[in-house]
């Protein structure tokens, strides 16, 4: 009996023991004993996070700013970043997502807590479904005042979550650059992707600071107000306890999927026999490692006919005689092998029933979901590679040294390709009913655009026609919004773009719809020294959508636009705005190089085109 008394005693001790060390634990009361608060020291959180973005290679952060993330601003101006505020929180996301793209590292943005985080969901949205790696930073409210009724408090990491790969809530402020450093990697790791960062404004600002909010004017007298002050005073301390201590700041090794070697040859093995070969192009082939030339040449040595998307168009230049650009249906109907490298069997290719069921199907792609989007249903891949799309091309390029595609093949598709744009041509020497044709203006762009321009598109049915017509001179110079569709990137992306490429030409072409979301970042131009040009095809209508509304429902109801003098806008943010129409058509080409000269001589531009109405792209699909 007593040995058994005791025996629960004990048992009753460890667990009273456990319970304290936990306690301690949870409260920093262990943490505390080897790292100390500097409660004298005048650094502040914001520091720690510009350290590591500099020593990431961060050149820009992108924002609108707020009192939540003031110190990182401030932080890394000071450290040499460079700050470029917009004029909605969207733009910012969007800008960071161009830098992304361009650059081979994160891009990077930074926002206030609550509506400064709500307002970039489309973008972070948009930048998952783009595989872009961006690091996205928000303010919170306090550690302690959190679902408490707190200015701008909600949950936010609720609203990452399902959007981001990684998603983080610094707790104190020793967190700081482990997380941020683990939130990089992982941006850049496997499939790229957003990541998302909350900061709450406690770990920030300097300790002076954040003390005075935890003091308590009239704490409760008796045991629970020492209890409560010593609560806030330990939190404070734990906070900031061991924040200074030097830390590695250097990035952490970047993990990219790779194809196997049997799979390679196994891939080669396919090529090699193939007679009429066709390589379909996506963005996942300008990621790094692999430089988007080396990829180029990998693709000329092949020979194989090839169709681009995405980030992918210009990879092969302006007239290559392997790109093909039109009539994607039937080369997909005759060929006899289809690489899909880092192209998705997603509505832009039928859901992969534009696919010959009799073709050997080699597909590559860094997501598995990706990879095998809807080989449930319409087809099967002979060989399906989770890896990197353009390291895998380098080594078939390799591994096929001296292998030619049959030269009839590219040249019976490209016979094609002249026959279809000859067509294209005509249809733009067509008048229209009134203002000007809408493929004339695009033709006309695409021939005096400089050789180094990037196109940013944002639009619907006028971009939808560029995509066809306008031809981008080489890899990494073509930004559209992916697989989301999103309008409204415009400003942001063309932003980006222009900072990352200071000397070249950027182009947004813009439909009047979707210029309207973006309109005002000519104020950022502005400011920011980052002349584009903006073309915008004005029809005074949502296009796109009233092609099919009309016909369908008998209702032109929410299509119809005005008619608006954009150009003037972009006069009244510093720009310079031209009005174009029809009067203006034996002049065209001038006012586009006088366009020109205005951004060279650093003003952003606006050309608003009045546009008629073409049946170019009857049947396109809008839902």
């Amino acid at each position: 009996m007593e040995s058994n008394i005791g025996t629960g005693l004990w048992c009753s001790a460890g667990i009273a023991v456990g319970g304290l060390v936990f306690a301690a634990y949870k409260l920093g009361l262990l943490y505390q004993l080897f790292h100390k608060a500097e409660t004298k020291s005048p650094r502040h959180g914001g520091e720690s996070v510009a350290e590591v973005l500099r020593a990431h290679g961060v050149k820009y952060v992108f924002t609108l700013v707020g009192g939540h993330i003031s110190p990182i601003l401030v932080a890394c101006e000071k450290l040499g970043i460079r700050i470029v505020d917009t004029r909605h929180e969207a733009t910012a996301v969007f800008a960071a997502d161009a830098v992304a793209r361009l650059s081979g590292t994160v891009g990077v943005a930074a926002v206030t807590a609550g509506p400064g985080l709500t307002n970039t969901v489309t973008a972070v949205k948009n930048a998952q479904m783009a595989e872009s790696p961006l690091l996205l930073m928000g303010g919170a409210a306090g550690t302690l005042l959190q679902g408490r009724g707190a200015l701008q408090d909600i949950d936010q990491m609720s609203l990452f979550k399902p959007l981001c790969k990684f998603c983080a809530s610094i707790r104190h402020i020793r967190e700081i650059v482990p997380t941020l450093r683990k939130a990089l990697a992982i941006a850049q790791s496997g499939t790229p992707g957003p990541v998302f960062i909350e900061f709450p404004i406690d770990t920030l600002y300097p300790f002076h600071l954040v003390s005075k909010e935890f003091g308590v004017k009239n704490p409760p007298k008796g045991l629970m107000g020492k209890i409560v002050t010593w609560y806030l005073n330990n939190h404070l301390l734990n906070l900031f306890a061991g924040a200074w201590e030097k830390r590695d700041v250097s990035p952490l090794p970047v993990d990219i999927p790779q194809a196997t070697d049997d799979q390679v040859q196994k891939c080669i093995e396919l090529v090699s026999r193939a007679k009429k070969p066709v390589i379909l192009l996506g963005s996942q082939a300008t990621l790094p490692p692999t430089p988007a030339d080396d990829i180029r040449k990998a693709l000329e040595d092949l020979g194989i006919p090839c169709f681009l998307g995405g980030m992918s168009r210009g990879m092969l230049g302006r007239d290559s005689p392997i790109h093909i650009r039109q009539n994607r249906r039937d080369a997909l109907k005759d060929a006899d092998l289809v690489l899909l490298a880092g192209t998705v069997c997603d509505f832009r290719l039928s859901y992969g029933r534009v696919l010959n069921r009799r073709s050997k199907i080699i597909a590559v792609n860094r997501d598995k979901s990706q990879l095998l989007k809807n080989s449930d249903m319409f087809w099967k891949p002979t060989v399906a590679i989770q890896g990197d799309a353009g390291s895998l091309l380098m080594k078939l390029a390799k591994g096929l040294k001296g292998y030619r595609c049959p030269e009839e093949w590219p040249q019976s598709l490209k016979a094609g390709d002249v026959t279809k744009e000859d067509k294209n041509r005509a249809k733009a020497d067509e008048k229209t009913d009134r203002h000007l044709n809408p493929l004339k203006v695009l033709h006309c762009v695409d021939e005096l655009m400089s050789e180094d321009s990037i196109i940013v598109a944002d639009g619907g049915d006028f971009v939808g026609s560029a995509a066809y017509i306008m031809r981008p001179r080489g890899p990494m110079r073509w930004l559209d919004p992916g697989a989301f569709g999103t309008l409204g990137v415009g400003g942001g992306f063309a932003l980006g773009a222009k900072l990352c490429r200071p000397e070249s030409e950027v182009w947004i072409v813009y439909g009047d719809g979707s210029l309207g979301y973006s309109v005002a970042e000519f104020d950022t131009f502005t400011r920011h020294k980052t002349p584009v040009l903006a073309l915008v095809g004005n029809d005074a209508c949502w296009s796109q959508i009233a092609r099919e509304q009309v016909p369908i429902l008998g209702s032109n109801v929410a299509c119809g636009l005005a008619f608006t003098d954009y150009h003037t806008v972009a006069d009244g943010y510093g720009g310079k705005g031209y009005l174009v129409g029809r009067e203006d058509e034996d002049r065209l080409s001038d006012i586009i190089r006088q366009a020109q000269r205005e951004t060279r001589e650093g003003r952003a531009t606006l050309l608003n085109v009045l546009i008629g109405k073409s049946d170019f792209r009857e049947g396109s699909i809008s839902v």
